[in-house]
């Protein structure tokens, strides 16, 4: 079986880091490189805790800085839904390697170039990286076989009332990808927010008693805290909808849309607006993720720590 090259970019966070979990557990996929962007929190932290995620599963491939600012706006972190690390919670392990001495966009290209097979990429985290790349370097555009992304939301938003969080850090960085003609997986909120993770899954997943599922658990655990807060009865884990689109789409209901980005306005700047009755004429450019069955999606994330070992003794 041919296995799908991707690059992983993310700004982790509790949910780019479960995603990462089951991308790397995953026999369909293979990483070619990861790297970090400015989000949940400073580009700082979001690098440090790349790397802790990596060590943690032994996940072993370049590894590089993303760019410190969206490409426009100021930095915006979100400290009050992953904590003032980024990724509070578990104790992890120190990174157990280097950056590679290159930025994450001529990581990207380099990997990109070098590929024999075009490359999808996965940003779950603004995309300030993916737009950088693609405005360097518009000749590899035929090498990105597609982007998973997740981010926006067809129908609100979570930030304000029409923009999702991942778009409105870096709506003029969003708008390039989205217009940029690459085939794209969007996994939005209309999706992620109905990807929930309810309690006794946090226990079988720690049931399987390996440290990274033991890890996986208390992420769940921490992310939940700030959702429970919020009316919610499991932790909707965003991010990793965008692996799973790659590895089982069949438990996923999407729709063929023409997407487009708002960059300004005091209500709607990072709104990702589609046009569901065709009134601009214009063909989909996004296949956007409306529906997810919750129990197969819950049973993927239990299956992929399963792949991290034997319960400890």
């Amino acid at each position: 079986m041919n296995r799908i090259p991707i690059i992983l970019d993310g700004d982790p966070g509790h949910d780019d880091a479960m995603a990462w979990t089951l991308a790397n557990a995953s026999d369909e996929l293979e990483i070619l490189a990861v790297t970090s962007c400015c989000g949940n929190q400073t580009i700082e932290k979001t690098t440090y805790n790349t790397m802790r995620i990596c060590t943690l599963l032994g996940l072993h491939v370049p590894t590089a800085k993303g760019r410190p600012r969206p490409l426009v706006s100021a930095p915006i972190i979100a400290p009050t839904v992953h904590g003032e690390s980024g990724l509070d919670g578990p104790k992890l392990p120190e990174p157990d390697f280097e950056l590679v001495p290159m930025t994450a966009i001529e990581l990207m290209e380099k990997v990109i170039r070098e590929s024999d097979e075009p490359v999808t990429l996965v940003p779950t985290g603004p995309l300030t990286n993916v737009a950088g790349l693609l405005l360097a370097h518009p000749e590899l555009k035929s090498k990105i076989r597609q982007i998973s992304l997740m981010g926006g939301g067809v129908q609100y938003g979570n930030w304000t009332p029409a923009a999702e969080f991942n778009i409105l850090v870096d709506p003029e960085a969003a708008e390039i990808v989205f217009s940029s003609g690459i085939p794209i997986i969007m996994a939005g909120l209309d999706v992620t927010e109905k990807a929930m993770i309810f309690p006794e899954d946090f226990e079988r997943i720690r049931a399987v008693g390996n440290p990274v599922a033991k890890v996986v658990a208390e992420w769940l655990e921490f992310f939940y805290q700030f959702h429970r807060s919020m009316g919610y009865e499991g932790a909707p884990v965003h991010d990793a909808v965008a692996v799973a689109a790659l590895i089982h789409p069949e438990i996923m209901e999407m729709k063929d849309l023409y997407v487009e980005v708002e960059t300004e306005g005091d209500f709607c700047k990072g709104a990702t607006v589609a046009d569901f009755r065709g009134v601009l004429g214009k063909a989909p450019n996004a296949k956007v993720i409306m529906g997810i069955d919750r129990k197969a999606f819950a049973d993927l994330l239990v299956e992929a720590v399963k792949h991290y070992g034997e319960a400890e003794k």
